[in-house]
C-alpha cells in the first residue's frame, strides 16, 4: 500500500514541474547607419525614412504574447496620436493593431495571438532629423493559456479528495 501512496506522489511531483516560457528581450539602436540585432530587422536606409520604420520580429513560437516598447531619441520627431484619453509622441502599430500608451515613448500590445505562418510586423511612425537616432527595448513575453488554469484547478479538486478521503478514513 505504500509504494502505491509513493508512486502516485512522485507522478503528482513530475507531473506538476512546470514549463514557463522565458521573456524575449530585444534590444535596439538605430543611427541611420545600421540596424543590426538580434530577432528582427530592420530596413538599412535610415530611421524613420519615408516617415516610418518597419521592424520585423522573426523565430517566435506560435502562441499569444504581450509585447512592451518603450523608445527615446534624439533629433527626431514621433507624431502626436491620442490613445484613450492620453496623448503620446509615440505613434506604433503591431500588425495593424495600434499600440496602449502608458507613458511617453512606452506602448503595451496585450495578448497578440501569433500563428507562426507570418512575423511580427512593428511600424513606428514620425519625423527624423539630421543627426537622428534613437533606442529602444521590445519584451516578447508568453501569456499562459487557459488549459494552464484548468489542469491547476484540476490539480486542487484532486487534492481536496485525497484529503477528504484521508479524512474519512482516519474517523
Amino acid at each position: 500500500m505504500k509504494l502505491k501512496n509513493i508512486a502516485a506522489g512522485v507522478i503528482l511531483a513530475a507531473a506538476s514541474v512546470s514549463a514557463f516560457a522565458a521573456d524575449q528581450i530585444i534590444n535596439v539602436t538605430a543611427d541611420g547607419v545600421s540596424h543590426n540585432w538580434s530577432g528582427a530587422s530592420l530596413p538599412g536606409d535610415g530611421i524613420l525614412s519615408g516617415y516610418e520604420d518597419v521592424i520585423t520580429f522573426t523565430g517566435l513560437t506560435p502562441g499569444v504574447y504581450n509585447i512592451g516598447v518603450t523608445v527615446s531619441g534624439q533629433n527626431l520627431s514621433f507624431n502626436s496620436k491620442v490613445v484613450g484619453s492620453l496623448t503620446t509622441p509615440l505613434v506604433s502599430t503591431l500588425n495593424g493593431t495600434p499600440g496602449a500608451a502608458f507613458s511617453v515613448g512606452s506602448l503595451k500590445f496585450f495578448g497578440v495571438e501569433y500563428s507562426g505562418t507570418a512575423p511580427f510586423v512593428l511600424n513606428l511612425k514620425g519625423t527624423a532629423f539630421s543627426g537622428a537616432s534613437y533606442t529602444g527595448t521590445y519584451t516578447v513575453t508568453a501569456v499562459p493559456e487557459p488549459e494552464t488554469y484548468g489542469m491547476l484547478l484540476g490539480g486542487l479538486a484532486l487534492m481536496g479528495v485525497v484529503a477528504r478521503r484521508k479524512a474519512k478514513k482516519a474517523a
